[in-house]
């Protein structure tokens, strides 16, 4: 199934920024008149007529359309500090998208190796996996700030379960293992899709102020086994394991 993204719909039409209308007719040679799928980005796709072929700016006619399409059953928040090495983080963006998240915050902690990131290769990364991965929505990536604006932010206690992977040296703060804290909280129920939050540190971990201002607003400290992980390694496992226990 061929996906296209539409930069802009208007009433009964879609269109295609100038990348992906040269996809769309140089590369696979569609035509007017040709059937074609094209997504918004927030979570509807639209079964299309080819109308202008130009690989510009293509345009097509909306036939019919499916909100949701592609969707999980959770809001899916992860806050990952980047790699010292740029790919990987971009691999960890890759991999999330295609196993379902709804936003990703680039974090800056205080024992990040990495203080600078520039989102915009990123988002090009999440739009491709959106649409390898069958998807309509394309997760937000938020800007770059740090861990400790993030964890006061106003909208922070909006998440129903907030978690964080950290290695508390104190031993009256005990590690549960996600897949356990996931399973408590779907037999506690909530109204509605479960909206989660989970925080991986660098490589240097949290620092010990921010892991204490993480509790202090409300988050889980958890665990992902007894392996030791690399930070990309560990928030896609974290975001795996919310995929997987919602199958």
């Amino acid at each position: 199934m061929e996906l296209f993204y539409a930069y802009e719909v208007s009433g009964r039409f879609c269109r295609l920024d100038a990348e992906e209308s040269s996809h769309c007719v140089r590369v696979l040679r569609h035509r007017t008149g040709d059937a074609v799928d094209v997504i918004d980005g927030l979570g509807t796709l639209y079964h299309c007529r080819l109308t202008e072929d130009s690989p510009k700016g293509a345009e097509a006619e909306i036939l019919s359309e499916e909100a949701g399409w592609g969707a999980h059953p959770y809001h899916l928040t992860i806050g990952c500090c980047p790699t010292k090495n740029n790919e990987r983080f971009e691999w960890f963006v890759e991999k999330a998208t295609e196993l379902g998240v709804d936003r990703i915050v680039p974090l800056i902690g205080e024992h990040s190796e990495r203080k600078v990131y520039k989102t915009e290769r990123a988002q090009r990364i999440a739009l491709s996996a959106t649409k390898q991965s069958l998807k309509a929505r394309i997760p937000e990536i938020v800007e770059p700030m740090s861990v400790k604006d993030f964890l006061v932010m106003p909208d922070s206690d909006r998440a129903s379960l907030k978690l964080i992977a950290y290695c508390f040296e104190d031993p009256s703060i005990p590690r549960q293992s996600i897949m356990d804290v996931l399973k408590m909280a779907g037999q506690a129920g909530h109204d509605g899709e479960p909206d989660i939050t989970i925080l991986i540190g660098p490589e240097g971990d949290f620092s010990q102020e921010e892991a204490a201002l993480a509790l202090k607003n409300g988050y889980q400290p958890i665990h992902l086994g007894p392996s030791r992980l690399r930070t990309e390694t560990a928030a896609v496992t974290s975001v795996e394991a919310v995929y997987l226990y919602t199958l």
